[in-house]
């Protein structure tokens, strides 16, 4: 029998309208004493001294490189696979992304790649810690170090995932995360900047408010970047669920892959020893000895009512943006194949069982 399996679904109850409506009540509906909780909270979760909380993960990244006083002639290394939103920040700066290419296993940034693409004006290095599982840090952070680079974490997609035994955002300069609808944890639309850097923190926070040092004091040109208290009380509910709901993720990607391991033409999601993938996304490849194409199978599952998406369908570099921009003749070999290859399935919390067996009889065909 068909039914629907939609590819995201977030996990939303009782507290977090309780949350919301307390709020609402209260009457203080900007920024406030719920965004300082949430901050207080989840730099303790992620082990940093500091968090600021923004209006979303775009404006966290964004906010993170103009804290580190990136610039116009500034070079900075991005990996190819990833949202566009990793790009645009760089230009944000008036600076220029570098893209390097992936680890055809994790999909996550080439540290190899990395060092061939330094240059004198290479100012920083973003890593995307993509679809759940972190970067190679320990490699990242030698070359970072020996070259006296900036270490910046993208961990929009790796709420409570970890390398090594730490968590995702306390491994660099700075980490950055988004709370979006579909994100692991959500507050509708927010960000978090991470960090142990003093002076991070007072820059990231006056930047996020206008310059403000005091109020109506104002030292450097700003924004409006301010998260709300209304999705600070959903995020302080969420980040205290963070771990159960990671848990129902990774179980649900464990039984997708003892089943989809067993299809040819499909690889399960490679996961490395020392990582906690938190599968944001359960993205599998579709090879060439697969029946299908990657875009047949979707079309196959979208008519049995499963929910799919391609993340992503171009690496960055190829996206009319960029190539306007005069990007267009990056070459990733390993992301161009990616994005010929690359399917999400449903893993979010609200698929049962009875779903996966479902989705992967629907793989078989």
């Amino acid at each position: 029998m068909k039914r629907t399996i939609p590819i995201a679904k977030p996990t939303l109850g009782r507290a977090e309208a309780e949350g919301v409506r307390a709020v609402l009540k209260s009457g203080m509906l900007a920024q406030g004493e719920k965004v300082r909780s949430f901050e207080n909270a989840f730099a303790e979760y992620i082990a940093v001294k500091h968090a600021i909380a923004t209006a979303n993960g775009t404006l966290a990244l964004d906010t993170a490189l103009k804290a580190l006083q990136l610039t116009s002639g500034d070079e900075v290394i991005v990996p190819a696979f990833s949202f566009i939103a990793t790009g645009n920040c760089v230009l944000f700066q008036g600076s220029k992304p570098v893209f390097a290419d992936i680890n055809k296993k994790t999909f996550n940034i080439d540290p190899s790649d990395v060092n061939e693409k330094i240059t004198g004006k290479t100012k920083a290095i973003i890593a995307v810690h993509l679809y759940g599982q972190p970067a190679e840090m320990e490699e990242l952070s030698e070359i970072a170090s020996d070259n006296r680079l900036f270490l910046i974490e993208d961990a929009a997609q790796a709420h409570g995932a970890e390398y090594k035994k730490q968590k995702a955002g306390s491994l660099g300069d700075v980490g950055c995360f988004s709370f979006y609808a579909t994100k692991n944890i959500t507050t509708g639309e927010g960000g978090m900047i991470v960090t142990n850097n003093d002076e991070v923190d007072r820059r990231a926070r006056m930047l996020r408010s206008h310059g403000e040092s005091t109020k109506y004091h104002h030292l450097t040109l700003g924004y409006n970047y301010r998260m709300t208290e209304l999705a600070a009380a959903i995020g302080l509910v969420q980040l205290g669920r963070l771990d159960e709901i990671n848990g129902k993720r990774i179980q649900n990607a464990e039984m997708l892959n003892e089943k989809i391991n067993r299809i040819r033409g499909l690889t399960a999601p490679y996961v490395d020893k020392h990582m906690k993938h938190v599968f944001y996304q359960y993205v599998i490849r579709v090879e060439a000895d697969y029946p299908l194409e990657r875009d047949g199978l979707a079309s196959l599952l979208k008519s049995k009512g499963i929910g799919t998406a391609i993340h992503y369908p171009l690496p960055i570099y190829r996206q009319p943006l960029y190539r306007e921009l005069g990007f267009s003749s990056a070459s990733c070999p390993v992301t161009e194949d990616a994005c010929k290859r690359v399917l999400s399935l449903p893993v979010h919390p609200s698929v049962t069982r009875s779903d996966i067996q479902y989705i992967c009889d629907a793989c078989v065909g």
